[in-house]
């Protein structure tokens, strides 16, 4: 059965984007170092990247995370060669895409990107990528079966934090695997419904 799972990797002290952003650094000064365990992987760290990729049946991402990585993707998206389909939510679609590219801009919120999501998926996982607003909407909506963190080894100090403002109500989470390795510890949780 197709799961929802917010994927994101982040720093020991919370954070998923370092201070001082910028449009060559959106991820901040040393932000990419959060990425470093996907981008320079091998053994194990490329194990569950190429395992990740190969459940994905779609992807869904918000417009800043587009805006920021779309010089880097093309028109693969963050997929590259598997050209996994990328749902953007978004309130306006911009007005220059790439041809032939794996995006679909949805203006009508999060419910209908889940579905678009989902169809395109069939029996795989949809996962929710890039940055903490679109999975936090997510997450608040119960929409998420799934939390993966790439936990890496590293103190930001300032940014972007992972999940706030979720609300009163706890999110119970149960620990479904652990993947310790010197890059990163990759935690997955499922969410106690």
């Amino acid at each position: 059965m197709s799961k929802v799972i917010f994927d994101i990797s982040m720093s020991l002290d919370g954070y998923v984007k370092a201070t001082g952003a910028t449009p060559d650094e959106p991820l901040g000064k040393g932000g990419e170092r959060l990425h470093d365990w996907a981008l320079h992987s091998e053994g194990p760290n490329a194990e569950l990247l190429a395992a990740t990729v190969g459940e994905a049946g779609a992807m869904i991402g918000g417009r800043r995370t587009y805006d920021d990585s779309i010089r880097w993707w093309g028109s693969d998206g963050p997929t590259g060669a598997a050209r996994v389909p990328l749902f953007v939510v978004t309130h306006e679609a911009p007005a220059k895409v790439p041809e032939d590219s794996v995006y679909t801009f949805v203006t009508d919120g999060i419910e209908s990107a889940l579905w678009q999501a989902k169809e395109a998926a069939g029996a795989k996982n949809v996962f929710l990528m890039g940055g903490p607003d679109v999975g936090g909407q997510f997450v608040r909506a119960g929409l998420v079966d799934r939390i993966g963190i790439h936990l890496v080894p590293v103190l930001f100090g300032g940014g972007s934090r992972l999940l706030e403002h979720l609300g009163d109500e706890h999110v119970r989470l149960r620990t479904a695997r652990v993947t310790d390795t010197a890059q990163a510890t990759h935690l997955l949780y499922d969410i106690v419904k």
